[in-house]
C-alpha cells in the first residue's frame, strides 16, 4: 500500500517520464491518434497538463457553459491548453511535475491513474514500449475497480474476476478475465481496442 506521499512522488516521477518521451516525438506523432477516441496524442498531453495549468474554479466554468456535462467541459478545457499552452506541453509537463492537484474527494489515485493510463494511451499507438512500476500498476488498477472508479469507468462495475497475469492482482468475482496489469487498466477503464488482448470466460461480456 502507497502513502500519500509516495503516490504524490510517484506522479511526479511518470509525469517526468513521460515528458521525456514527448520529447523525442516528430510532429507527425504528435498528431497519431491516440487509444482515446478522436483525441491525438497532442490532445492527451494537453488534457494531463491542465490541471497544472488551470485553476478548478475556471473548469466550474467550463462545466456551467458545458451545463453539466463533464465530457464536454473535459474537452474544452484540453482544447483551450492546446490553444495557449501547444508548444510548451513537455515543459509543463516537466516542469510542474511535483504539483499535487487531486479532483474533489479523489485523493492521489485518481491523478496517478490519469497519467499511467494516459501514457499508455500515447505510447502503444506510436509502439513505444512503456510499463509503470508493480505497485503503481497495482494502485491504479485498485482505483479504477473500487468504488471510487466505478462511476468513472463502465467496465469496472462489470460481474467479472478481473486476473492479472504478470503481477500479483486479481479483483472481483464472476467469469474471468485475465490479461496483463497495462491491458486490464486499459479495458477497465473503456479502452475497448484492447480486447482482443484478453482472455477467459468474461471476455464477452466486456464485448457486450
Amino acid at each position: 500500500m502507497m502513502s500519500d506521499d509516495e503516490t504524490f512522488e510517484a506522479i511526479a516521477d511518470e509525469r517526468r517520464s513521460l515528458a521525456n518521451t514527448l520529447a523525442t516525438l516528430t510532429p507527425a506523432q504528435w498528431d497519431h491518434t491516440s487509444l482515446c477516441g478522436e483525441w491525438t496524442v497532442r490532445d492527451v498531453a494537453a488534457h494531463l497538463v491542465a490541471p497544472l495549468v488551470i485553476p478548478i474554479w475556471r473548469f466550474g466554468v467550463l462545466m456551467l457553459r458545458a451545463r453539466g456535462n463533464f465530457d464536454e467541459a473535459n474537452k474544452m478545457m484540453t482544447d483551450m491548453v492546446v490553444r495557449q499552452h501547444g508548444t510548451e506541453l513537455v515543459s509543463l509537463l516537466r516542469d510542474r511535475a511535483d504539483k499535487r492537484f487531486t479532483p474533489p474527494g479523489r485523493g492521489p489515485a485518481a491523478p496517478l491513474t490519469d497519467i499511467v493510463v494516459h501514457a499508455l494511451d500515447i505510447c502503444r499507438p506510436l509502439g513505444f514500449a512503456r510499463s509503470s512500476p508493480d505497485d503503481r500498476r497495482v494502485v491504479v488498477l485498485d482505483y479504477v475497480t473500487g468504488l471510487r472508479g466505478r462511476d468513472a469507468f463502465t467496465h469496472s462495475a462489470a460481474a467479472v474476476r478481473w486476473e492479472a497475469t504478470d503481477i500479483d492482482w486479481r479483483h472481483g468475482d464472476g467469469p474471468t478475465v485475465r490479461g496483463t496489469a497495462d491491458t486490464l487498466m486499459l479495458a477497465i477503464t473503456g479502452r475497448r481496442s484492447v480486447i482482443d488482448e484478453l482472455s477467459g470466460d468474461g471476455v464477452s461480456l466486456l464485448g457486450a
